[in-house]
C-alpha cells in the first residue's frame, strides 16, 4: 500500500525532491491544530493508493519555516506540485475536488514523458537488455545468466541499468507488460525475459531472432516512433536545406514543443519509401506519436486556427 511520506527537515524534504526525478511530488503543507488539515490528510492518503506513482508528502508548515518561507505558504492547508525539483503548480485551501483533478492531469503527463523516455530506449540500439547492474558487473543472477548467454553466442547489445533509474525500472513493467527483469528488445520490441531467451538458444533461433535485419517498413515505423515528434525534411532543425523545411522549423520552434529531425536526404531508401508508406509523395512529413500529421500547408493551416498545439500534443492526432 502506498505510504505518505512525512517530512521533518529541508534536507530530507530536498533529498525526497531529487530522489524524485521525473515522478510528479504534491507537498501537503499542514498544521496539526487546524481540522481542514486533518481531513486533507486522509484525502491525500486515499490518493496515494489510487496513484502509486505519485509521491505525496506531508509537511508540517511551522515545524519546517525555511521550507514553508521558500515557497510563501501563508496559510494552511496549501498544496504544492514537484517535478524535477521544480514547482509546477498550487493548490489552497481544503479544496479536495480540484486536487484531485490537478493529481489527476499532472500524474497523466508524467507519464505521458516517462513513455517517451521508454520508447526512445528502446529504440536506442537494435538489441537492447534491460537488467540489473551492467554486462561487466551483473547484480542478480537472472541478469549475469543472460548476459552468458548473449556473449556465447555473439550476439552485439547495449544494455540499460534499470537500478540506476526506478522510473524505468517500474514504466517499463507498465510499458510492456512484463513484471520482471532482465528484459531484451529487438528493434524496439520484446523479446522476452531470461527463460524465453534460454529457450531461443536451445531452438537455435536466438541468432535469427537478435541477428534479424530490419525490413524497410520496420525501419520506417521505427523512425517515426523514435521520438513524440518526428520531422522529416531536407536538412536538420540548425541547417535546413530547402525553404519548405526551413519554414516548417520555424513554425516548430516557436511552439517550444521537444521534437527530433531526419535528414532525408542522408537515406535515400527512406526518402523514397516513407511517400509509399504514407501515401504523402512530398517533404516535409511531420509525425506525432506515430502518425502522421501532414506537410507544411496543413501545419500552417493549424497554426493559423490555433490547433497545432494540441496536435503536437497528440490531442487532435489521428
Amino acid at each position: 500500500m502506498a505510504a505518505v511520506v512525512a517530512v521533518e527537515s529541508s534536507t530530507q524534504f530536498q533529498e525526497v525532491l531529487e530522489r524524485a526525478k521525473r515522478s510528479l511530488v504534491v507537498v501537503h503543507f499542514w498544521a496539526s491544530w487546524a481540522q481542514q488539515c486533518m481531513n486533507m490528510n486522509e484525502v491525500i492518503t486515499e490518493l496515494a493508493k489510487e496513484y502509486p506513482h505519485v509521491i505525496f508528502v506531508k509537511l508540517e508548515a511551522e515545524s519546517v519555516p525555511e521550507v514553508s518561507e521558500k515557497y510563501d505558504i501563508s496559510s494552511v492547508p496549501t498544496f504544492l506540485f514537484f517535478k524535477n525539483c521544480q514547482k509546477i503548480a498550487q493548490v489552497d485551501g481544503a479544496r479536495a475536488p480540484e486536487l484531485t483533478k490537478k493529481v489527476q492531469q499532472h500524474s497523466e503527463t508524467t507519464k505521458q514523458d516517462l513513455n517517451e523516455q521508454l520508447r526512445k530506449l528502446l529504440n536506442s540500439a537494435p538489441c537492447m537488455l534491460f537488467m540489473k547492474g551492467t554486462p561487466q558487473e551483473p547484480r542478480c543472477g537472472f541478469s549475469k545468466k543472460i548476459v552468458e548467454i548473449l556473449n556465447e553466442h555473439n550476439i552485439r547489445f547495449c544494455s540499460f541499468d534499470i537500478l540506476s533509474d526506478e522510473d524505468v525500472r517500474q514504466g517499463l513493467k507498465v510499458y510492456s507488460n512484463w513484471p520482471t527483469y532482465p528484459q531484451l528488445y529487438v528493434n524496439g520490441e520484446l523479446v522476452g525475459g531470461l527463460d524465453i531467451v534460454k529457450e531461443l538458444a536451445e531452438t537455435g533461433e536466438l541468432e535469427k531472432t537478435c541477428h534479424k535485419e530490419m525490413g524497410l517498413e520496420d525501419r520506417l515505423k521505427t523512425l517515426i516512433n523514435k521520438s513524440k515528434v518526428v520531422l522529416f525534411m531536407k536538412g536538420n532543425k540548425a541547417l535546413a536545406k530547402c525553404g519548405f523545411s526551413r519554414t516548417i522549423v520555424g513554425i516548430l520552434n516557436e511552439t517550444g514543443v521537444e521534437y527530433e529531425t531526419f535528414d532525408i536526404l542522408e537515406d535515400e531508401e527512406v526518402r523514397q519509401g516513407l511517400k509509399t508508406f504514407s501515401d504523402w509523395p512530398t517533404y516535409p512529413q511531420l509525425y506525432v506519436n506515430g502518425e502522421l500529421i501532414g506537410g507544411l500547408d496543413i501545419v500552417k493551416e493549424l497554426e493559423k486556427s490555433g490547433e497545432l498545439l494540441s496536435a503536437l500534443k497528440g490531442e487532435n492526432a489521428s
